[in-house]
């Protein structure tokens, strides 16, 4: 068999796994430190080559910005949020782990026994990522009432919105003091 014949009937088989699995889901891959970038340029350019696009959705390395003090001179820096992992949403099956296992720089899958576990729906909200995007129709200065978590019965005008975050900002109250809070666009409703 000819590489090309192999590479089409891995793409095949691909494809049928994924259309059986139902949803992409995130899963986490532990790297070499230093190494995220190069894994996520290099894994990028596998799915380019295999055409693996509807496979491998998306490869991400969370950044924050800070600001760093060095010499009394403030910079913005990049770092990462998780020095030594990739995050991947992608269909989990043999040719998606081989291509992802097999990346220079990549050690596995964070899991027992390094085999794959998707994150969490929890996982994901704490890390920015959004399963579902809710769209609300607010803006900054209008009044919104919390209609569930933990903020629940409060309500209060919105100072900022964070639509990557899927998260309005407001002001409440706490041992007399007026707090900022994130809450999410689910949680909210406009008054």
């Amino acid at each position: 068999m000819s590489e090309m014949e192999m590479e089409a009937t891995l793409q095949e088989t691909a494809d049928e796994t994924a259309e059986k699995s139902g949803e992409a889901k995130w899963y986490v891959a532990h790297t070499y430190s230093g190494y995220e970038n190069k894994v996520k340029k290099d894994i990028e350019k596998t799915i380019e080559n295999r055409k693996l696009q509807d496979q491998i959705l998306e490869v991400a390395v969370p950044v924050q910005e800070v600001v760093e003090v060095k010499n009394g001179v403030k910079k913005p820096v990049s770092k990462k949020l998780f020095p030594g992992y990739v995050l991947l949403n992608m269909y989990m099956n043999d040719v998606t782990w081989y291509v992802v296992r097999n990346t220079r720089g990549v050690t596995g899958f964070v899991g027992p026994e390094s085999k794959p576990v998707p994150l969490t729906e929890s996982e994901m909200r704490t890390l920015g990522i959004n399963i579902k995007e809710v769209h609300i129709d607010v803006a900054v200065g209008d009044m919104i009432k919390v209609v569930t978590g933990a903020w629940e019965g409060n309500s209060g005008e919105i100072k900022a919105i964070n639509e990557g975050k899927q998260t309005v900002t407001i002001e409440v109250d706490i041992f007399g003091r007026a707090t900022s809070v994130e809450i999410g666009f689910a949680d909210i409703q406009k008054m």
